[in-house]
């Protein structure tokens, strides 16, 4: 057998030399190499036995500590236990950044409530009211009457005011206050009329009456009779022949707009 010196082995005591005996190549001494743990630096034994006797089983030295390790390995299956790395610290839950009062302020503006719409429920408009006339206001001066002619050329001529026709004898009023001017016929084709000065830079002239009710220089009010319905003068029948004169006597204008600026609608 070649002398290993690097392995320990045990050497079997020679048989007396009665039992001597050459061994064959089938009977060689066994050895049992040592099976070296490379990482733990442990070995075996070998172990040599005769022909004639059965061969022990092989003894290992590191029995203990393999025992060991089996049983650390089952109790790491049965109770895992995970291990920190040595230089890594332990983690800690960390704590949710707090935002501070200033800083959200200053982050994002305070959101402002939207202000509800409200549908404001609609007022009735009260429906406008007819006062009474004042006095100092413009009227019609004959009131209800039918509108024979309006401010115009007619028969080749200016029909120079409007006719207010009602049966012979109705009241004429003033269609505004003023001074009596003209009263009376004065044979101008007007038959008996009266002319008003208002005072504002307009007169009035009622002409083809039956009768003047004013003499000249007399002060008239709104609405005063001043005469009645007639049919003197270059007439053809019993009506009231109504003029406007702007500015001085004898510049008519057309009564219809003048009296529609005044609140009076006549149909010219």
């Amino acid at each position: 057998m070649q002398d290993d010196s690097s392995t320990p082995y045990r050497k079997i005591p020679d048989a007396p030399a009665q039992h001597r005996r050459r061994l064959g190549r089938r009977h060689r001494h066994l050895v049992v190499g040592a099976v070296a743990l490379v990482g733990l630096g442990l070995g075996g034994v070998a172990v040599a036995t005769r022909d004639d006797q059965p061969a022990p089983n092989p003894v290992s030295l590191d029995a203990p500590d393999r025992a060991e390790a089996a049983a650390r390995a089952d109790r790491s299956a049965r109770e895992p236990v995970t291990l920190a790395a040595p230089d890594s610290p332990t983690p800690t839950p960390s704590a949710s950044p707090s935002v501070s009062p200033s800083a959200s302020a200053s982050a994002s503006p305070t959101a402002k409530p939207t202000p509800k719409a409200t549908k404001a429920s609609p007022k009735a408009t009260p429906a406008p009211t007819k006062s009474a006339t004042p006095k100092s206001s413009w009227v019609i001066p004959m009131a209800g009457a039918a509108i024979t002619s309006c401010y115009g050329p007619r028969w080749g001529t200016l029909h120079a005011g409007i006719d207010f026709a009602l049966p012979a004898g109705t009241p004429v009023r003033a269609a505004f206050g003023g001074t009596v001017a003209k009263a009376g016929d004065v044979g101008d084709g007007y038959g008996i009329s009266v002319f008003i000065d208002h005072g504002n830079g307009y007169l009035t002239h009622y002409a083809h009456m039956s009768t003047a009710k004013v003499s000249v220089g007399a002060k008239v009010s709104t609405g005063q009779t001043i005469g009645l319905e007639g049919s003197t003068g270059d007439s053809t029948g019993p009506h009231l022949h109504f003029e406007v004169h702007q500015g001085q006597m004898w510049n008519q204008i057309d009564p219809a707009p003048f009296l529609r600026a005044r609140g009076i609608d006549v149909a010219c």
